[in-house]
């Protein structure tokens, strides 16, 4: 009986733990699928780390300030996967980024494509439908 007791225990934390992960995975959580954006800009920063890289770029808003985006993309292998590598882009290189808008109202969004000086466009993310 305390064995089963036991095991029952281990499951049910188990399943608690894995909550806060899936809340941390979800697109809705954090973005807003009905407020996509396009925004080109100079590539400042990129962090090819997990779970999740990053691309920082500065873009000039309405007024002329500089504005420093992040951009959230894919984990590393799956850029990997989809002939991304970590020389693909460049601090001083300017790209164009397609997303959508962080629900929290920061300079953030959840990258879906980027699209390359030279014409190449990569897919950094999941398509998204917001429907």
């Amino acid at each position: 009986m305390r064995l089963r007791f036991a095991v029952a225990m281990a499951a049910l934390v188990l399943m608690l733990a894995g909550v806060p992960l899936r809340a941390h995975h979800s697109f809705a959580a954090e973005y807003d699928g009905n407020k996509p954006i396009k925004l080109s800009g100079t590539v400042t920063k990129f962090d090819m780390v997990n779970p999740h890289s990053w691309i920082y770029m500065d873009v000039k808003d309405d007024s002329g300030k500089v504005v420093n985006w992040k951009f959230e993309t894919a984990s590393p292998s799956n850029l990997f996967r989809r002939g991304f590598r970590k020389d693909t882009i460049k601090p001083g290189m300017q790209v164009t980024l397609e997303g959508y808008l962080a629900k929290d109202g920061s300079p953030t969004a959840n990258g879906q494509k980027l699209h390359l000086p030279d014409g190449n466009v990569i897919i950094l993310g999941t398509e998204v439908n917001p429907g």
